[in-house]
């Protein structure tokens, strides 16, 4: 049976969803995961679905020596407890096989307390799924290759390789709007490579990541190698700044990506700090697909991901079509509940970003945007908008939206439309439709992000790819066996030999001993 028919089938009756999604999140153990136990003390944080403010849960408040005992205990077990490479690659597939057994409790979670609709729950689970396994895969990574000596003056004599070893214990912060996926896109590629991992999920989304947890300790990964803390004071900083953690891997905003790096020091820090993505339509794309792509990744999680369609340049000879066909595939998508597979579009995850959005959009109107399609909320929801006629200076143009809202600007020139694409402080990544290979091509040469999708919008993540960006958009790459990459260090073994004269005087005098 697919999980979707699970789901449906599983599905509460009327007056009933409330008692159904507390006890679904009941089954979690604790608020906390540190020094091998769950947490049971200090349940004081609330969790509340952002659709209609029901209590879900509540998770433990943390504090710095919480955080302080978490790594001491995994810094503990790395030193002491080897976990070999076959065992930890077994450990993610048995992981991958049980979240796709438990993917319909995983889905409710995550719809529940998130802004994300059931099928796009159910999509990041299958997502989630693939990680582990690519994770799983990549332990071929680490195998490391034979050092060249020969060729330099240094090297005579010498024999050498290197393979890769972990870096010691991972900080791994994560945010609201994929709080599955994003955090197996750390955890997975962690453990692979041998390391421990502090967890902070998104006080917004712990649930998930908690769960995931209570996943990994049921796969066989050791109590050694895992702790999550949610929140508290101080519990942030005492994560980034403590000694004995070797690498950060964060995602998130700028803004906090800079606190981190000030605070954090001289230590290594992966980020993937989001986007504000072009696509371009040149005058021999094919106007329906075009159009229906756009509208497609302007508005899944309610415009709450880093590669959504931000900003679309259509030439001037498509524009008026183009726009009209956007238009109508944004009024026909549905605003409503999330465990309604009716729905196309949830809420976003707080009242007050939907009402940051609504200021947006209401401030490029009063600077002569036109508003085509939406432009309302309704406390945490905001109708999917689209705009034209925006100036370049508005905040929905140079800054990160992260919300259900589309501009829709004409170009002339395509040398036009590349320069308007680059000039934002992002460079994720950004769509190309066009008929021509060639055309194709040179643009996305010009293009200054980390990734061109030909025929499709920005909203395109493979899960093996190497993820992230230029500019404010990130430092370094996800995506599985970069990441492996990211969070080991070759480890090189080098042998002085005898002289090859000595060598072989050695060697003869070995088998005259032996013949006599």
């Amino acid at each position: 049976m697919s999980s979707s028919t699970k789901v449906a089938e599983a599905r509460p009756k009327a007056g009933q969803e409330t008692a159904y999604r507390r006890a679904r999140i009941a089954e979690l153990p604790g608020g906390a995961f540190l020094e091998g136990r769950w947490e049971t003390t200090e349940m004081t944080v609330e969790v509340r679905d952002p659709e209609d403010g029901v209590l879900l849960g509540t998770v433990c408040s943390s504090s710095p020596q919480d955080v302080r005992r978490a790594v001491a205990f995994i810094h503990r077990h790395l030193m002491e407890d080897d976990w070999a490479l076959r065992d930890r690659r077994e450990a993610l597939e048995r992981a991958a096989a049980l979240l796709a057994d438990q993917g319909l409790r995983f889905a409710e979670i995550i719809a529940a307390e998130s802004s994300k609709t059931i099928t796009e729950a159910e999509r990041e689970v299958r997502r989630c799924i693939e990680t582990l396994r690519l994770s799983a895969a990549a332990s071929s990574e680490l195998a490391g290759e034979t050092l060249g000596f020969d060729d330099s003056m240094a090297g005579a004599n010498k024999i050498g390789w290197f393979n890769r070893k972990p870096v010691g214990i991972i900080a791994a912060i994560t945010p609201f709007n994929d709080p599955l996926n994003l955090v197996a896109h750390k955890l997975g590629p962690a453990l692979i490579g041998g390391n421990g991992v502090v967890l902070k999920p998104s006080g917004r989304t712990p649930l998930t990541g908690l769960a995931f947890i209570q996943l990994l300790l049921e796969a066989g990964v050791p109590v050694g190698r895992l702790a999550a803390i949610v929140s508290g004071p101080g519990v942030s900083e005492a994560i980034v700044t403590d000694p004995q953690v070797d690498l950060i891997s964060f995602t998130g905003g700028p803004k906090t990506a800079d606190r981190i790096a000030a605070a954090a020091g001289a230590k290594k820090i992966l980020s993937e700090l989001g986007g504000n993505n072009a696509t371009i339509i040149c005058a021999d794309a094919e106007p329906a697909k075009a159009a229906e792509a756009v509208v497609a990744g302007a508005f899944g999680v309610a415009g709450q991901n880093c590669l959504s369609v931000q900003r679309v340049y259509v030439h001037i000879s498509l524009f008026d079509e183009i726009v009209d066909r956007v238009v109508t595939g944004t009024r026909a998508l549905r605003v409503g509940a999330k465990f309604d597979r009716t729905t196309d579009i949830g809420p976003l995850i707080t009242e007050a970003e939907a009402r940051r959005v609504e200021e947006w959009v209401e401030e490029a109107k009063a600077a002569g945007a036109t508003v085509r399609v939406g432009g309302q909320r309704r406390g945490a929801f905001y109708q999917p908008t689209v705009l034209t006629d925006v100036p370049a200076d508005a905040r929905v143009i140079h800054e990160e939206v992260f919300g259900p809202v589309v501009s829709i600007l004409p170009f002339i020139q395509i040398s036009d439309a590349i320069h308007a694409a680059n000039d934002s402080e992002y460079g994720l990544q950004a769509g190309v439709f066009t008929e021509s290979i060639d055309l194709a091509l040179a643009i996305a040469d010009k293009l200054h992000v980390g990734a061109v999708v030909i025929n499709e919008t920005s909203d395109v993540r493979i899960d093996s790819m190497p993820f992230g960006g230029f500019k404010k958009s990130g430092v370094g790459r996800e995506g599985v066996k970069h990441a492996v990459r990211e969070m080991t260090e070759p480890k090189s073994t080098i042998i002085k030999l005898a002289e090859p004269a000595a060598r072989w005087q050695q060697l003869t005098a070995t088998s005259e001993r032996n013949a006599s």
